[in-house]
């Protein structure tokens, strides 16, 4: 089968195009073949190996062996299950989050029938319905299950015409929040159409110079920082991260808990299969959607990595299997 191989840590060229061998399921996964993967923030740190807990899972010179085919999202037809597996048979639609065995830079993959895999929605095709599972599963469970966001709350997303982004306005308006979208002039509309109720343009204002306090602050690009945004937080206000370093993410979580009120709080999303039968809901009933901005065949898989990398997507960049 072709696959995307990555033998070394580097800029987008150290990507090849390759032929391997095709996975067969053992007794309790499915295969999978894929029509659609995406790139994300979390694959190019990968194949930069710019994260140091990133280069322990995957190799601290180059990336091991069984973790050289990247790729985190992924949505397509099961072609064949093993002998135990009973939530899936041959011929399904399916959607769903590969985690620390990553591979969907690929035409098939293997995954455990309780994985995060679930029936893919309806009403979207194979490229929306792969730009959904990490990106969207991951703004749900920030807020709500680490920020327990409830209707009403003053809710601020920074970044919000990025992958998790996008999802988070409007997973944020449909659990009633009031949200306030950060984001650059040319995305401005886009998130507006998602259901923001005010915007932010960081080129021209910084919101923390406003004197507005939110009850949630969500960071999802990484661009702020806590002691920067904790006074535009309300008296028990939390501000949510979802990057940056264990140890100091750590550390921070600890002194905010310590000194009370104001909250640090970040996480990892890894079990994600209660998640996107929720959000398979949600977007059969035209609750949320995904945002696409452009699409590439396998074969560009570096020019696409090449877009994100400039960080100026909107949405989500899917790769055509």
């Amino acid at each position: 089968m072709k696959a995307i191989i990555c033998t070394e840590y580097g800029p987008p060229e150290v990507l090849q195009l390759a032929e391997v061998e095709k996975p067969a399921p053992q007794d309790n996964q499915v295969l999978i073949k894929i029509h659609a993967t995406t790139v994300a923030a979390a694959e190019v740190m990968e194949r930069r190996g710019a994260s140091v807990v990133g280069r322990i899972i995957l190799g601290f010179r180059k990336p091991r062996k069984r973790f050289r085919i990247l790729g985190l999202e992924l949505a397509g037809e099961i072609e064949a299950v093993g002998r135990a597996v009973q939530r899936f048979r041959p011929g399904d639609q399916v959607y769903g989050f590969t985690g620390f065995r990553l591979g969907a830079y690929a035409e098939y993959t293997c995954l455990p029938e309780k994985g995060s895999l679930a029936l893919k929605p309806v009403n979207l095709t194979y490229e929306e319905a792969a730009a959904v599972a990490d990106g969207a599963s991951t703004a749900l469970y920030f807020l709500r299950e680490k920020a327990h966001l409830q209707r009403g709350q003053k809710v601020l997303i920074y970044g919000a015409s990025g992958s998790i982004g996008t999802f988070a306005v409007q997973l944020a308006k449909y659990f009633g929040a009031d949200v306030t979208g950060v984001c650059s002039t040319t995305h401005v509309e886009l998130v507006k159409s998602l259901g923001a109720d005010r915007m932010v343009d960081y080129t021209r204002e910084d919101f923390t110079k406003s004197g507005e306090r939110y009850d949630i602050i969500f960071d999802t690009v990484g661009k702020s920082s806590f002691s920067r945004c904790k006074d535009s937080l309300t008296k028990n206000g939390c501000y949510l991260v979802t990057n940056g370093t264990l140890l100091t993410n750590f550390a921070r979580t600890l002194w905010s808990s310590l000194i009370g009120g104001k909250r640090f709080v970040f996480g990892l999303s890894i079990e994600k299969t209660e998640a996107l039968v929720f959000l398979k809901e949600l977007i059969e009933v035209g609750q949320i959607k995904p945002v696409i901005d452009r699409c590439y065949p396998l074969e560009q898989i570096v020019e696409a990595h090449r877009y994100v990398d400039t960080g100026h997507k909107q949405g989500n960049v899917v790769i055509t299997v």
